[in-house]
């Protein structure tokens, strides 16, 4: 269930709420099922995946990629599988965990495990959004925000993209206020 964290400590954790205080960000946030295939759920419960089981957990969830390429002209997808013996993790999640936006939309399916998206809303006050398994976030083209796992530091996220070049960190350099959990 996400939750979202206002820097006053107001937190929402019902869909509807966090929809209302995502709005002015155009952020989509859905849920989708992961389903019950038990050779799936087996797959998301290990720490590390070979190319061809994320390709076979891919596969398994491509009914959400079809209505992607159909709606909204998504071209690709990969697995992204984060644990805490992920060589070099730091270094990797170090690009993201700073303030910056893309110039395409970030689009993430988490299926296991959490991340922490924040963001910059127009007014300028911030926001943290905790993601879980089941969690379909959209954060549009140049939406400033952050990214940084929880202290159980696991993750696997499809990514969808309509091209792999709008999706490098332009920094902006606006400092983070606060954060609901340590970086990891």
């Amino acid at each position: 269930m996400a939750i979202l964290q206002l820097e006053n400590g107001t937190a929402y954790t019902q869909l509807d709420d966090i929809a209302r205080e995502l709005a002015p960000l155009n952020v989509e946030l859905n849920r989708w099922p992961v389903g019950d295939d038990p050779v799936i759920q087996s797959l998301l419960a290990q720490d590390v995946l070979s190319d061809a089981q994320k390709e076979q957990v891919l596969q398994a969830l491509d009914s959400y990629f079809e209505q992607l390429k159909q709606t909204a002209g998504y071209q690709s997808r990969d697995l992204i599988v984060l644990h805490p013996e992920t060589p070099n993790l730091k270094t990797l999640l170090s690009k993201f965990n700073l303030c910056h936006y893309h110039t395409d939309d970030e689009v993430r399916y988490i299926v296991a495990g959490e991340g922490v998206f924040g963001f910059v809303r127009p007014d300028g006050t911030q926001v943290e959004l905790t993601v879980q398994a089941e969690e379909y976030i959209n954060v549009p083209a140049n939406t400033e925000h952050w990214f940084y796992l929880t202290g159980l530091q696991r993750i696997k996220a499809v990514r969808y993209f309509t091209t792999m070049a709008g999706w490098v960190p332009e920094y902006t350099g606006t400092e983070i206020k606060f954060r609901t959990a340590a970086v990891v």
